[in-house]
């Protein structure tokens, strides 16, 4: 299983670094500059475990670990650089699984991820990981990183899995272009919409049966893309 870990901070540098430092250790990771944007991509996607920073702009840790622990149910490890105790108290009694003073080392917090992780979600609890989404003939499945057409599997690097995961959580409804570079390459992504453009290519070149005529992954002119499913 490939525990998905959400990183809200809003510090860019320290975001992409956990995060790649998490991909690294074998985790799935996706990331968020404020707690807006992360309570909205936990409902779509539901992380196993939020790092989550006590300083945010706008809705700040303390407020936001009470819609996590309320609506997404994952465990909270808090993020802080106030050097005061009562943050940390405050944050744990409010329901925080744990948390680490910036700055802080990786190794540290990798250690602390397991343990949290092995605290609230034991194997033995949820052998095969979150429910696979089944999208007419496809499904999806998020922990083992699979695709699957009736028996087909089909091999996917992660970004365009991203992709068709984002896709798949709104099946038969459109995705914003916006939508879909925040939630495939993350909310820090500065680049152009250019990019969503060419991976959607490659995902119709795995998934379409005619790449010029799609029928699964349909242009919505001027908004986005949908996912449509398809009759085995």
């Amino acid at each position: 299983m490939v525990f998905h870990i959400l990183v809200v901070d809003d510090d860019t540098l320290l975001r992409r670094s956990v995060a790649f430092s998490l991909e690294q250790a074998g985790y799935r990771a996706t990331t968020a500059a404020n707690a807006e944007d992360a309570l909205a991509l936990a409902r779509r996607d539901r992380p196993d475990l939020v790092i989550l920073d006590i300083g945010l702009p706008g809705m700040d840790g303390l407020d936001a670990l009470r819609y996590f622990g309320t609506q997404v149910g994952a465990p909270v490890i808090f993020l802080t650089a106030r050097r005061r105790e009562l943050d940390e108290v405050v944050g744990l009694e409010l329901g925080a699984d744990d948390y680490i003073t910036k700055p802080f080392d990786v190794d540290v917090l990798l250690a602390r991820i397991k343990l949290v992780l092995r605290r609230s979600a034991p194997p033995a609890a949820h052998p095969s990981g979150p429910t696979p989404l089944t999208v007419g003939d496809m499904t999806i499945a998020a922990s083992a990183h699979t695709v699957t057409i009736g028996d087909r599997l089909i091999d996917l690097p992660p970004r365009e899995f991203r992709l068709l995961h984002t896709l798949a959580l709104e099946a038969g409804h459109t995705v914003s272009i916006d939508e879909l570079l925040t939630h495939a390459w993350g909310t820090e992504y500065e680049g152009n919409s250019e990019a969503v453009y060419v991976h959607i290519h490659y995902l119709r070149e795995q998934l379409e049966e005619d790449v010029d005529h799609p029928r699964r992954i349909v242009t919505v002119r001027g908004v986005g893309y949908k996912l449509e499913p398809q009759k085995a």
